[in-house]
């Protein structure tokens, strides 16, 4: 899939779209240095929340400051929540970047995950290996946070970890994946003609928008892992 160019686009989109993703660097690069400032007790989460603000941007900077931050005693249920399905979030983040920008820096990758014998279409591609490293560093994530938690060694922690995260990774990519696939094959042929390639500042703009539906995907599996004991509560 080659995309639509930035040129081949609206330019006042474009502009928008830049502004928007500056806008959630600029909150990412705010939490870092909080996050140094004020180091969370969690530590993993000081790699989390920065992760975080690039998909939610300002909306998920107001939440740190006021529920997230170390400062705060005692979460609340719903807040817990939240922070449980943001930290399976930051993975997916993660694994968002560097699987598209991958494939597009070593297209071979593609034939790794099956591009030209199981399929043809290269957005595939791009979202299985999305999910490879959302998954791997959301396990990381969840290791690092239930281990220590619960004084597990390497295995029953990475057992604990999968337990906990397997189900709302997935629940997340599902959401995610359904958004872009909106946006892919439905709004951007029928409103540019065709698709939005991964180096245009849209395709980054609807993949926000396609995080926040991984996070309504995700928010009540996340409920569902706490109320059984299988994640901890944030």
């Amino acid at each position: 899939m080659d995309g639509l160019t930035v040129t081949a686009l609206p330019p006042l989109l474009t502009a928008v779209c830049i502004g928007l993703l500056v806008l959630a660097v600029a909150c990412a690069l705010v939490v870092t240095v909080d996050v140094v400032r004020h180091p969370p007790h969690m530590r993993v989460m000081a790699f989390v929340w920065p992760l975080t603000m690039l998909f939610g941007s300002v909306v998920w900077l107001v939440f740190y400051l006021r529920r997230g931050r170390a400062t705060v005693d005692g979460h609340g249920r719903l807040a817990g929540t939240a922070i449980d399905t943001s930290h399976c979030g930051a993975g997916c983040a993660l694994g968002d970047l560097v699987g598209e920008f991958g494939l597009v820096a070593f297209p071979g990758l593609g034939a790794l995950v099956g591009l030209g014998t199981l399929y043809r279409d290269a957005v595939f591609a791009g979202w299985i290996l999305d999910f490879v490293v959302a998954f791997v560093v959301g396990i990381a994530f969840q290791y690092w946070s239930i281990a220590p938690m619960r004084g597990l060694g390497l295995r029953d922690g990475l057992v604990a970890a999968l337990k906990a995260d397997t189900l709302s990774i997935t629940a997340w990519q599902v959401g995610m994946y359904g958004l872009m696939a909106l946006w892919q094959f439905v709004v951007f042929p029928a409103a540019f003609g065709g698709r939005v390639g991964v180096l245009a500042p849209e395709f980054w703009v609807a993949m926000q928008l396609a995080m926040v539906a991984g996070f309504v995907c995700s928010y009540p599996v996340n409920a569902l892992l706490v109320r059984r004991g299988l994640k901890e509560a944030m």
